[in-house]
């Protein structure tokens, strides 16, 4: 198997991306309210949770999805164009649809699948941008 470079710093930077657009995406500016209602969660069950471990175990996750959408974007003719559109792919054609299969079974709502859904196409855009930009 080839050995592929990366760039670890994009790497950190894509995956701290995540962190950004989860803030605001999940803020009750956007869809905060409607996602807690989608998941059933109030604001007691999030001031009692623990959100260290949560925020540590979130940034590795980000960490290791941004390192293989990094070996995806691996080629030398990736760019930022093309890496946001390979991460809107990634974003859209698996995370988007993995959630809303869960979520199906779940009987979840379809807010529940377009709201954490979209956080994922979103996300998985700009870490894809960011990886195809700076190599």
């Amino acid at each position: 198997m080839e050995s592929v470079d990366v760039n670890y710093l994009a790497i950190m930077v894509a995956s701290l991306s995540g962190f950004v657009i989860g803030a605001l995406w999940y803020s009750p500016a956007i869809v905060g309210n409607k996602w807690m209602q989608a998941a059933g969660i109030t604001e007691e069950a999030i001031a009692a949770s623990n959100k260290p471990r949560i925020f540590i175990t979130a940034l590795v996750f980000l960490l290791i999805m941004s390192y293989c959408l990094s070996m995806f974007l691996a080629a030398p003719d990736v760019n930022a164009q093309n890496g946001a559109f390979y991460g809107f792919l990634t974003g859209f054609g698996w995370l988007f649809f993995a959630i809303g299969t869960t979520a199906l079974f779940e009987l979840r709502s379809w807010t529940y699948i377009w709201v954490n859904g979209g956080y994922w196409v979103i996300t998985m855009t700009v870490m894809g941008a960011i990886l195809g930009a700076w190599k």
